[in-house]
């Protein structure tokens, strides 16, 4: 197929599909009463006139995702989170900039306007993942290898989704005004999307657990925010206040969703190790060092991380706190712990994303993925359990950690640059160098067109949406 006649077909499904999300938006902005707002731009005080230039506008912009994705494999599990992304761009792009100006306004790029337009916020995400999913569907024909979701896919990821809500209630001790007892058969419900979305190939642990962390994001919005006020009520209760609200559960189902998407990963490599008979099989898209020295670039990549990290908790005055979990109260031995504890996150991100590193921006994107990772499993989380508490998720606890996830932040790109240029140098000892360059070329070319730059644009909008739930 030619270049033209490509974008020109990818304009045209995204433009029918920038349609399904529109309207869907559309019933959500009458709910939340921001369609008058579009009719100010057409100097009219008429609804259905403004629901009209809300749908032209949606096919606009949806032809635009069909521009940017038509390269992609058309598929759900690959173009959800593209679209997450691409609207919340356009949130960006439209009611905190185009809109102001169409209505003279200046630009409203403050904390405050970004508040009082988070239902906007939340409706784009929406209208993303709608143009998406309309996207895949209506390309899902000239999608290479589709393959037909088997039942045993569907039980392991409820599976999975049971274990990881059973784990996070359980070994985490997780209080029930925090999260609801429902977290088991959302666990369920997750676990069972996860199968449909992303059954059908295998996947490294790293990258699994960032894409199911995204993956709980998209749930925590279904689950905390939308289904309960919508059957109760008929409407949408996406106020900053009303999200405030909802922002303990937001930890939750981040972890839950990271749960799922690595013991799904798990319990398949554990069916292929039983029931493969092909061994090379087993070890897919493996082209980095050997696990042990893997390791140790881990542990020095994790080591420069926590020194970038400690110029962050020094001047914050969080070393203390750190030395706590020694049983210390001072400055040095919370030092000491924190580089223990960096070296060993090292380790781990060595051995979960092996092989999955092909250049700087990869790895800055998955290091800056797991350091964000780490900002709710480690301060967030794990860290006030060990100390006798329990987890730390209300909206002041994320603010009082907002000095921590700048630094688990910077921890994260310093992890996955320097274990990036780490792993470069090595090749496998089966492969010559240029074989290995070959390969990893091959690589990098299948995951950037998969979903990974989505899944680390994604990490970075959650993160700086939180000043946004957590500033009074």
């Amino acid at each position: 197929m030619s270049e033209p006649t490509r974008v020109s077909r990818g304009v045209l499904a995204g433009a029918v599909s920038g349609l399904a999300g529109g309207l869907v938006f559309g019933v959500i902005m009458a709910l939340i009463g921001f369609l008058p707002t579009v009719a100010a731009i057409v100097r009219t005080d008429s609804i259905p006139l403004a629901f009209a230039v809300h749908m032209l506008f949606a096919a606009i912009i949806g032809a635009g995702f069909g521009v940017l994705v038509v390269r992609q494999r058309a598929q759900a599990r690959e173009l959800l989170f593209w679209g997450l992304v691409y609207g919340a761009l356009w949130w960006f792009l439209g009611p905190l900039t185009l809109l102001p100006i169409l209505l003279g306004r200046p630009v409203t790029w403050d904390v405050a306007s970004g508040q009082a337009l988070l239902p906007s916020l939340i409706g784009h995400l929406v209208y993303g993942a709608v143009t998406a999913a309309a996207f895949a569907f209506l390309r899902r024909s000239r999608t290479p290898g589709t393959r037909r979701l088997r039942v045993v896919s569907v039980m392991r990821g409820m599976t999975a989704g049971v274990l990881a809500a059973v784990v996070l209630v359980a070994a985490l001790r997780v209080m029930a005004e925090q999260v609801p007892y429902g977290l088991l058969v959302t666990g369920l419900l997750a676990g069972a999307g996860y199968a449909l979305l992303f059954g059908d190939r295998p996947e490294g642990t790293g990258p699994a657990l960032i894409r199911g962390m995204a993956y709980g994001f998209a749930w925590w919005i279904l689950v905390a925010l939308t289904v309960p006020s919508l059957v109760s009520e008929g409407t949408l209760r996406w106020s900053v206040a009303d999200v405030r609200a909802a922002v303990p559960q937001l930890p939750a189902h981040l972890l839950l969703g990271s749960g799922i998407a690595a013991t799904f990963t798990w319990l398949g490599g554990l069916g292929r190790a039983l029931f493969e008979d092909d061994v090379r099989r087993l070890h897919p898209g493996e082209s980095g060092p050997g696990r042990a020295r893997a390791a140790g670039y881990g542990a020095v990549a994790g080591l420069a991380g926590g020194l970038v990290f400690a110029l962050v908790l020094y001047p914050s005055g969080l070393l203390p706190t750190v030395a706590r979990l020694a049983r210390a109260t001072t400055v040095g031995p919370g030092l000491l712990v924190h580089l223990v504890i960096a070296l060993t996150v090292g380790i781990s991100y060595a051995i979960f994303f092996r092989g999955r590193s092909f250049d700087l921006t990869s790895g800055l994107g998955w290091g800056v993925s797991y350091g964000f990772l780490w900002w709710i499993l480690g301060a967030l989380t794990l860290a006030p359990v060990l100390l006798g508490g329990t987890p730390r998720w209300t909206a002041a606890d994320l603010a009082a950690a907002f000095p921590a996830l700048i630094g688990h932040l910077a921890y994260g790109a310093t992890l996955g640059a320097v274990y990036q240029r780490l792993e470069q140098r090595a090749s496998p000892w089966w492969l010559t160098r240029g074989q290995a360059e070959a390969e990893r070329r091959t690589s990098m070319r299948e995951q950037t067109l998969g979903s990974a730059p989505a899944l680390w644009t994604l990490v970075l909008l959650m993160a700086l949406t939180i000043p946004i739930l957590i500033t009074n």
